[in-house]
C-alpha cells in the first residue's frame, strides 16, 4: 500500500558563527559550508539548500566574491532559499525590542539589496526559548512564517508540530517546531526518517525534515542526498522531496487546515543562560541605549542644524546584532570569544558616544545663552519623548560655598555635590533634580555667586541606618544589612514581607546552559554586613552604604532616597570570587491576589510566580492587594544591566551572577584536580531601582521610570554665545502615557524621519504624536501591545505614511 505521508527534506548547516570556537574558525566554515552547498547543486539538479543569516553573506561577499556570485545565481534558480531575514539568529529572549527591528531591517534589506529577494520565513532553529512578541515583529518584517525548535517537546507541551503563533496585538505567524533535531549526524538518513514516522497525526500528513552537517557547519553530505534517493523507493517510507521551508508553509496554508493557536512565549530551554555571563548582558544593553540615544538626536540634529547623520551606525548596529547571537549573548560561548565581542561593542558604542555628541552639541552651540563670566551653563539632554524629572550627575570644577544653581528660567534649583570620580582637589561631581522637556533640552546655570539667590533645598532626615522622606522610610538591619523596613507612609503600607535586598549566594553545579534546570533554590549562605553607613546626605538625596562579605567575594550597594521622588536607587558593585555558585538579591512583597509582570521585547508578560528562573528585560513586578486596608499595591524592580529573575510565592528576586565554567557542556564531567576558568569572576557593577506604588504598574508609569534608568539625560557644560534656539525647547511629544516612542532616525533611503512608536499597557488607543517644531501631528490608532512605524517626510508639504518595520509602505 502506497504511503500517503510526506516529508519536506530541508537540506541545511546548522553554523555557530561563534560557540566554542571565535569568529575567524566561523568565518572560514561558513565559507567552507557555502563551497560545499554549491558543489552539492552541480552534482545533483534537484538538490536544494537553506540558510539564514544576512552576516555571513556578507563575510563571502568580503573575502570571496566569486563565491558571492556563485550564490546569487544559485538563488535566482530557486534552489539555494533565504530563510531567517534577520542579520544573525540572536538569542530571542535577550535583546531589546528595537534591536529584533534591526535584525529584519538590515537583514532583508542586506537579502534585498544583493540577491533581489526577501525571506518569508522566520528561521531561529537552536534559539533557547522565544519572546511572545515575535510573531508581530516577524509578519512587520516581511515574514508570514517561523521555523523553531527549542523548547522541545519534554520542556514545552505545544499541541501541534504546526500552529499558529500569536502575540498581543493579535499578529499570527504559521510556526512549525523542528522533529528531534535541526541537523542530521549520520551519512546514511534512515534512522533520521524512520524516528519521525511516528510524528504524523491527522490532518498533518507532511511535515518538514531537517537534514545536513551541522553546528560547526557542513551541510549536506553526498551520501545524505543517495540515501534520500534510496529511501524513496521503499513504499513503506513516506515520500521524501527536496525542498524549502517556502514551499512547505505554502502547501500547509492552501489546505487552510484548522491550526491551533498558541498565545503565548515558546520557555524554557537553558534557564542559565539568562544570567550566564554579565559582561555580556551589560554591554549590550548599554550598547542599545546609547544607539538609540544617538540615533534620535543625530536625526534631529540634521533636521535642525544640519549636522550630517553618521553613516556609521549601520555597522554599529550589525556589531550589536552580531554580538546576539545565541552562544554569545547568552554567554555559553569560549572565554576568548567574549574579548572578540567586547571589541565589537566597542566600536558600536564608540560610533554612539560620537555621533551622539556631535548631535548635542550642534544644537548646544546654537543656544542663545547670555555673556556672564560668573556663569556656567549646562545644557541637558532628555533622550525620552515624555517629560522627565530624573537626577543628573557631572563632573565640573570650581564650585563654591557661594554657588548657586539656577534653571532657564532664573530659578534657584536644589543641588549637591557628592563623591567626585577623581581623586584630586578642585573637581566636584554636581547632583541635582531636572525637570526635562520631552525630547528636548532645558539650560542650567551654576552661578558662582549671586547678590539675589542662595543655595536652597533642606535634606531628608537620614541616619547611618535610617532615611525618610514625604513618602516612605527606609530602615536597614545593622547587622544583616538588609533593608528591615520600606515603610510608605501615604499608603499605610510595610512593602515588604520580611528582610529585603538580601543578597543569597545558592549552589549552582550546573553547566553553562543549565540543562534541565528551571529552579535555582539551594541556599548556600548569604552576604552579611561589615559596615552600614551614611555616605552622601544633601538636599538632592541622602545616601547609605551596606558593604557585604561572603566567603572571599564583596557586596557594596549605595541605597540613594530623594526629598520628592517615590523611588529607591542603588548602585550596586560586586567582586565576586566564587564557583559553581549563583547570587540572587531577593525582595519578598507584602500582598495577596498577586499577578507578576515580566518586561518583554515591546511588550510584557504575566507569569506564575512558581519560582522558575525567567526571562526578562528591564524591569519585573509584583501587584496585589494588601490584607490592611485591602488596596491595590504593588512593588517595580528596575534595573540597568540583568535579564533573569525568579519569582516564589511572594519572593521576587533578581539573579546579579551565576558563576560555572565557561563553555561547560554537559554530559562532560571537570576533573574535580583541574584548573579551569569560570564566569563573572572580579569587579563589576549596576544599578537597579524600587518602585513602590499603590495602584497597578500602569499607572506608576514603570515603563518610563525603566527607560529613565536605563538610558540616562546627556549633560554638555557649554558657554555663552548668540544663537537661534531657545534656553528650553521640545522637539517630539505623545499625549497619552501609554504610546511610547522607541526610536527616531533617519530613513535608511532618504532625509525623512523614520519614528517607532508602541502601546505598553495592551490597551487599544488613539494617540497624537506631536512634533511642534515642525507643526506636525501624527494621529494613530494603537491595538494593545501594537507597534507602529512611521516616515515623516523632509518635505513638509508631503503627508506622513504609516510603513512596516523595514520601512517600507504598509499595503
Amino acid at each position: 500500500m502506497m504511503n500517503e505521508n510526506k516529508l519536506y527534506m530541508i537540506g541545511n548547516a546548522h553554523l555557530d558563527p561563534v560557540w566554542l570556537w571565535q569568529w575567524q574558525e566561523g568565518f572560514q566554515e561558513a565559507k567552507a559550508t557555502f563551497r560545499s552547498a554549491l558543489d552539492r547543486m552541480t552534482e545533483s539538479e534537484d538538490f536544494i539548500f537553506t540558510s539564514s543569516s544576512a552576516a555571513m553573506y556578507e563575510w563571502i561577499e568580503n573575502n570571496e566574491p566569486a563565491m558571492f556570485a556563485e550564490i546569487k545565481k544559485r538563488v535566482q534558480e530557486g534552489r539555494w532559499n533565504i530563510v531567517g531575514g534577520w542579520w544573525i539568529q540572536p538569542d530571542c529572549n535577550i535583546p531589546n525590542g528595537e534591536s529584533f527591528v534591526r535584525q529584519g531591517l538590515y537583514g532583508q534589506h542586506y537579502f534585498k539589496e544583493k540577491f533581489g529577494v526577501t525571506a518569508k520565513v522566520g528561521y531561529n532553529v537552536d534559539s533557547f526559548g522565544h519572546n511572545g512578541m515575535l510573531p508581530q515583529i516577524l509578519k512587520k518584517s516581511g515574514m508570514d512564517y517561523y521555523v523553531m525548535m527549542r523548547p522541545m517537546p519534554n520542556e514545552k507541551g505545544l499541541p501541534s508540530r504546526l500552529f499558529m503563533w500569536e502575540s498581543d496585538d493579535g499578529s499570527q505567524v504559521m510556526t512549525f517546531r523542528i522533529m528531534y533535531e535541526y541537523l542530521s549526524w549520520g551519512k546514511d538518513l534512515e534512522n533520521h526518517v524512520r524516528r519521525c514516522l511516528g510524528e504524523f497525526k491527522e490532518p498533518l500528513n507532511e511535515l518538514m525534515l531537517f537534514y545536513g552537517v551541522g553546528n560547526h557547519g557542513g551541510g549536506p553530505t553526498k551520501e545524505n542526498i543517495e540515501s534520500i534517493r534510496r529511501m524513496n523507493a521503499d513504499p513503506s517510507l513516506p515520500k521524501l522531496e527536496f525542498a524549502t521551508p517556502d514551499a512547505y508553509f505554502k502547501q500547509m496554508e492552501s489546505r487552510n487546515l484548522n491550526l491551533p493557536v498558541v498565545h503565548d512565549d515558546l520557555q524554557h530551554h537553558a534557564s542559565g543562560c539568562y544570567a550566564a555571563h554579565s559582561g555580556i548582558k551589560h554591554w549590550n544593553r548599554k550598547a542599545e541605549n546609547r544607539l538609540m540615544a544617538a540615533e534620535k538626536y543625530s536625526a534631529l540634529a540634521s533636521w535642525i542644524t544640519g549636522q550630517p547623520y553618521p553613516a556609521e551606525f549601520n555597522q554599529a548596529w550589525k556589531n550589536v546584532l552580531f554580538n546576539q547571537f545565541h552562544d554569545i549573548l547568552a554567554g555559553t560561548s569560549l572565554e576568548p570569544a567574549y574579548e572578540d565581542a567586547m571589541y565589537l561593542y566597542g566600536e558600536a558604542m564608540a560610533i554612539a558616544d560620537r555621533s551622539l555628541n556631535y548631535a548635542v552639541q550642534s544644537l548646544s552651540w546654537n543656544i542663545n545663552i547670555e555673556q556672564d563670566v560668573t556663569m556656567k551653563p549646562i545644557v541637558v539632554f532628555n533622550p525620552h519623548a515624555w517629560e522627565s524629572r530624573v537626577n543628573v550627575e557631572l563632573e565640573v570644577g570650581g564650585i563654591k560655598p557661594t554657588t548657586v544653581l539656577l534653571d532657564d528660567k532664573g530659578n534657584p534649583v536644589p543641588f549637591q555635590t557628592v563623591q567626585s570620580q577623581a581623586s584630586a582637589n578642585g573637581r566636584f561631581r554636581l547632583s541635582f533634580m531636572a525637570d526635562l522637556p520631552s525630547m528636548g533640552y532645558r539650560v542650567y546655570k551654576l552661578v558662582a555667586e549671586s547678590a539675589s539667590h542662595k543655595p536652597v533645598g533642606e535634606p531628608i532626615v537620614a541616619s547611618d541606618v535610617m532615611m525618610e522622606n514625604k513618602r516612605f522610610r527606609l530602615e536597614f538591619d545593622k547587622e544583616t544589612g538588609f533593608i528591615k523596613s520600606l515603610f510608605d507612609k501615604v499608603a499605610d503600607h510595610e512593602v515588604f514581607k520580611g528582610d529585603g535586598a538580601k543578597p543569597i549566594v545558592l549552589d549552582d553545579k550546573s553547566d553553562t546552559w543549565s540543562h534541565d534546570v528551571l529552579h535555582f533554590n539551594q541556599q548556600a549562605g548569604a552576604f552579611k554586613a561589615k559596615k552600614v553607613f551614611r555616605v552622601e546626605h544633601g538636599p538632592v538625596k541622602s545616601v547609605i552604604r551596606v558593604v557585604s562579605e561572603y566567603g572571599s567575594s564583596k557586596l557594596v550597594q549605595d541605597f540613594a532616597m530623594y526629598a520628592d521622588r517615590d523611588q529607591i536607587d542603588v548602585q550596586v558593585m560586586v567582586d565576586w570570587r566564587e564557583s559553581f555558585k549563583m547570587l540572587k538579591l531577593v525582595f519578598p512583597v507584602n500582598v495577596i491576589f498577586s499577578k507578576q509582570t515580566y518586561e518583554i521585547p515591546y511588550g510584557t508578560i504575566e507569569r506564575e510566580h512558581n519560582g522558575e528562573e525567567e526571562p526578562g528585560l528591564t524591569w519585573i513586578d509584583y501587584s496585589g492587594v494588601t490584607r490592611k486596608g485591602n488596596i491595590m499595591y504593588g512593588l517595580s524592580l528596575m534595573n540597568d544591566a540583568k535579564y533573569s529573575y525568579s519569582i516564589h510565592n511572594q519572593e521576587m528576586a533578581m539573579t546579579v551572577l551565576r558563576s560555572p565554567i565557561y563553555a561547560h557542556h554537559v554530559p562532560f564531567e571537570p576533573d574535580p584536580n583541574g584548573e579551569y576558568s569560570f564566569i563573572d569572576q572580579g569587579i563589576q557593577r549596576f544599578s537597579y531601582s524600587l518602585l513602590p506604588h499603590e495602584g497597578s504598574w500602569e499607572q506608576a508609569g514603570t515603563v518610563k521610570r525603566a527607560a529613565e534608568l536605563n538610558c540616562k539625560p546627556i549633560a554638555v557644560i557649554e558657554s555663552f554665545h548668540q544663537g537661534e534656539l531657545a534656553q528650553t525647547d521640545s522637539y517630539v511629544n505623545v499625549n497619552k502615557d501609554n504610546i511610547i516612542v522607541s526610536a527616531i532616525k533617519k530613513a535608511e533611503d532618504n532625509q525623512d524621519l523614520i519614528i517607532r512608536v508602541y502601546e505598553t499597557n495592551k490597551t487599544a488607543t488613539s494617540a497624537e504624536i506631536m512634533l511642534p517644531r515642525w507643526n506636525r501631528v501624527i494621529k494613530a490608532d494603537f491595538k494593545p501591545c501594537e507597534i507602529k512605524t512611521f516616515r515623516v517626510p523632509y518635505n513638509p508639504e508631503l503627508p506622513i505614511k504609516e510603513t512596516n518595520l523595514l520601512e517600507w509602505d504598509v499595503e
